[in-house]
């Protein structure tokens, strides 16, 4: 039996009725991940060979993800006591559509300010440029968010993401609106002033955005040493966790930058003893959300990083 209370079922038994509950789950666990990356992969390949809008493709993509990962909370959660009650569902319904509104807002004054930079058409083999699109945005990003954790300024914002005690798919968007418009006008001025076209930075933003939601899901899924290359809830749950020395790795969609920079972090097998905040009473809670927003403005305290 492990640390949460999970009991694996006995090596050489008969399949029978009980049994059958716990095949499925090991099918699940190791084709989800999978599926999820195979899923993006067509997704963004139908949608440039047929010509599907991107505005219209991206977030009914969004919508699918969250389904998919949704559900396998409840198949195969990590933590069962990590669902989200009715009650949070409010709350993280309210920031899901904030955080929307602020990644909008960000993309619409980049595309304002430099989006005629980007061609029309690739430059080169469009999965050369999506690749190179992804590893810009992703360091942009994990500069952004390693920064936040360490400027005091950007972490009385960036820390509102981490004020819930618990890491789950619908608590991902769970975010202060103006670190959705900085990091997503960073990133996607980044993209611009590379001059990548707009199908890789739409293939590689498909990609992100199945990472970002997957790093965050609870579900029982392990992906071994693709964990150097792949950000993973594995990875995820711990920069959640409470003890500093181990909420390491800011990278959500990819490892490289956390190996380069010195922030890898992962531990095979170990779980977090409790995510959120170390000093609870530094954040307003989840729920209170003009608080929140109000944040940065107020007079400040010394408040401690995640955990």
């Amino acid at each position: 039996m492990d640390a949460y209370g999970r009991q694996p079922s006995g090596a050489g038994d008969e399949p029978g009725p009980a049994s059958r509950p716990f095949r499925r789950e090991a099918v699940l666990r190791t084709a989800a991940y999978p599926f999820l990356l195979a899923a993006t992969v067509a997704t963004a390949v139908a949608a440039l060979t047929l010509g599907w809008d991107p505005a219209l493709v991206s977030p009914l993509f969004l919508m699918g993800v969250l389904l998919y990962l949704t559900g396998l909370e409840r198949l195969i959660p990590f933590e069962p006591s990590w669902h989200p009650s009715r009650k949070e569902w409010g709350w993280y319904g309210t920031y899901f559509l904030l955080t929307m509104g602020g990644s909008a807002f960000a993309q619409a004054l980049v595309t304002l300010g430099v989006g005629a930079l980007a061609p029309s058409q690739p430059t080169a083999a469009l999965w050369i440029e999506a690749l190179a699109a992804l590893l810009t945005g992703s360091l942009a990003g994990y500069l952004l968010h390693r920064i936040s954790h360490t400027n005091a300024l950007l972490w009385r914002v960036h820390g509102v993401h981490h004020v819930p005690r618990k890491v789950n798919v619908a608590n991902n968007g769970v975010n202060h609106v103006l670190d959705i418009v900085v990091v997503q006008g960073c990133v996607q001025l980044a993209l611009a002033l590379c001059g990548f076209s707009r199908e890789a930075v739409f293939a590689a933003g498909l990609f992100v955005t199945a990472q970002g939601y997957f790093v965050h899901a609870n579900i029982d899924v392990r992906i071994g040493r693709l964990n150097h290359l792949l950000a993973s809830p594995e990875q995820h749950r711990l920069h959640h966790s409470t003890v500093l020395p181990e909420a390491g790795h800011f990278g959500s969609d990819l490892s490289v930058w956390d190996h380069l920079f010195g922030s890898y972090t992962w531990r095979p097998g170990r779980a977090p003893a409790a995510v959120g905040l170390g000093d609870p009473a530094s954040f307003p809670g989840t729920g209170e959300f003009l608080a929140s927003l109000l944040h940065p403005l107020r007079p400040r305290r010394r408040e401690t990083g995640p955990g």
